[in-house]
């Protein structure tokens, strides 16, 4: 989806976004609110399916899920990002300021790869180690990090040095 309409003079400031709420949500990038794809049977299922792992996974991993946390990347940009985990031990901040430990991106059928890299490249600047990109219609899974992106050919995607992964054929079985 395209950015919503503003011209120049109609920029928001970053604390005017952050004081007003959007139904549905909006990203904030640079002055301009962006629309997030979402909504779609497949996206849908398979962020609930993630969220439900993670979240049954909670306590052993020391982990809060949470599903299209503001997460202020930047000092001039605030991502959505489809699920995000974060250390039960880091702040609580209303608005993510703290690096997730992990941070997913589900692609939509209207998605555009310039925008997604867009996004995951403002997780990895923000300090994400993990930023994980799923493709529900394909099935497959990939990491994105500095180095670029990179497909998964087992079915496990994993947090290198903690014991937090996701089964992808289990999940991907929701689909069904």
């Amino acid at each position: 989806m395209a950015a919503l309409t503003q011209s120049p003079a109609e920029l928001l400031t970053i604390e005017e976004y952050l004081r007003t709420a959007y139904h549905p949500d909006c990203e904030f990038v640079d002055g301009v609110l962006e629309e997030k794809n979402m909504g779609e049977r497949e996206h849908s299922v398979l962020q609930m399916a993630l969220g439900a792992w993670f979240f049954n996974h909670r306590k052993e991993w020391n982990i809060v899920v949470m599903s299209e946390q503001r997460t202020r990347v930047s000092e001039s940009r605030v991502r959505l990002p489809d699920i995000c985990l974060v250390s039960r031990d880091a702040p609580h901040e209303r608005v993510t300021l703290t690096p997730p430990i992990l941070a997913v991106e589900i692609l939509s059928p209207e998605d555009r790869m310039n925008r997604i890299m867009k996004r995951m490249d403002d997780f990895v600047a923000m300090g994400v180690k993990d930023v994980w990109l799923i493709d529900p219609v394909e099935r497959e899974a990939f990491t994105y990090s500095k180095d670029g992106l990179r497909i998964i050919d087992g079915g496990r995607l994993e947090i290198p040095g903690t014991p937090i992964y996701v089964d992808l054929a289990e999940i991907f079985l929701e689909l069904d």
